[in-house]
């Protein structure tokens, strides 16, 4: 058996997304989330993990380019940021400002450091905020209570040429940087989709990024309970939310030999596990 997390993300961006995740995380069929703290649901949504706390990680959903980065006054759309980390790189010491403070509002309502911290739209690996990431977990957290990264670097052929350009915006850099602070970090990626068609199709898709998966794999969800007003993907985050509540879920994950495992105990010795994936 392999182990591998299913980490879901966007809890508390709006209240199907939050209450899509707690469902799915009761019923055993995820073994992480990422939270959007510039949200103003997060104080509110967050009751309702507290029963999970010792059978999922909660990390932090590192945020640029939401309405809610937008608005707190530090975001802006995909696009720029990309240009930015590209042309020049975000500036090490504003960027480490604003980890600060996602990170303190996620301890406020938390009560405890991240399992993990990822990025919305993979802005944790992009120049500087990857550097300003590094450089604040290192000092704020001691070794034992580092949160773990996802390195956004897809298995194999996965997500075409969305894939590629994920990675190129500093997989490898990120990893490094990570290794060489001591902070530990997923191998992998897995789960990266176009967001086409319906349930099924998202089924066939999932049974592949199983069976594909190595050891070790983090593969990202977008579930949510009903298709929200406004939210872009909103059909397919609840097309996600039917396929991952199903039998037919259960029956991919027995067919690939894969269980669902938490990521702390996973990438406790990441540091030097990884070399192999640099």
């Amino acid at each position: 058996m392999k182990s591998l997390v299913l980490c879901a993300d966007d809890f508390a961006l709006h209240a199907p997304a939050s209450q899509g995740i707690v469902a799915l995380a009761e019923a055993g069929r995820l073994s992480a989330t990422s939270v959007m703290t510039l949200s103003p649901r997060w104080a509110q949504d967050a009751p309702a993990l507290a029963s999970l706390r010792d059978r999922l990680d909660v990390g932090l959903h590192l945020d640029w380019t939401s309405d809610f980065a937008i608005a707190a006054g530090h975001g802006a759309p995909l696009g720029a940021v990309m240009r930015r980390a590209a042309l020049s790189g975000h500036e090490v010491a504003a960027a480490a400002r604003c980890i600060e403070a996602q990170l303190d509002a996620f301890e406020k309502v938390w009560g405890a450091a991240p399992d993990h911290v990822d990025g919305h739209q993979h802005v944790q690996q992009f120049a500087g905020i990857r550097e300003a990431l590094v450089q604040v977990l290192g000092r704020r957290y001691g070794p034992s209570r580092r949160p773990y990264l996802r390195v956004s670097r897809p298995v194999g052929w996965q997500g075409g040429l969305k894939g590629r350009v994920i990675a190129a915006m500093g997989a490898g850099r990120l990893q490094s940087l990570a290794r060489a602070q001591g902070i530990p970090a997923a191998r992998w990626l897995s789960g990266i989709d176009d967001f086409s068609g319906d349930a099924a199709d998202y089924g066939r898709r999932m049974a592949r990024w199983l069976s594909a998966a190595p050891d070790g794999t983090l593969l990202m969800c977008h579930p949510a309970l009903a298709d929200e007003p406004g939210d872009e993907i909103g059909a397919a985050r609840l097309r996600e939310w039917t396929y991952l509540r199903s039998p037919a879920f259960e029956q991919a994950l027995a067919q690939a030999g894969a269980v669902l495992s938490r990521g702390r105990a996973l990438y406790a010795s990441t540091p030097s596990a990884n070399k192999e994936a640099a």
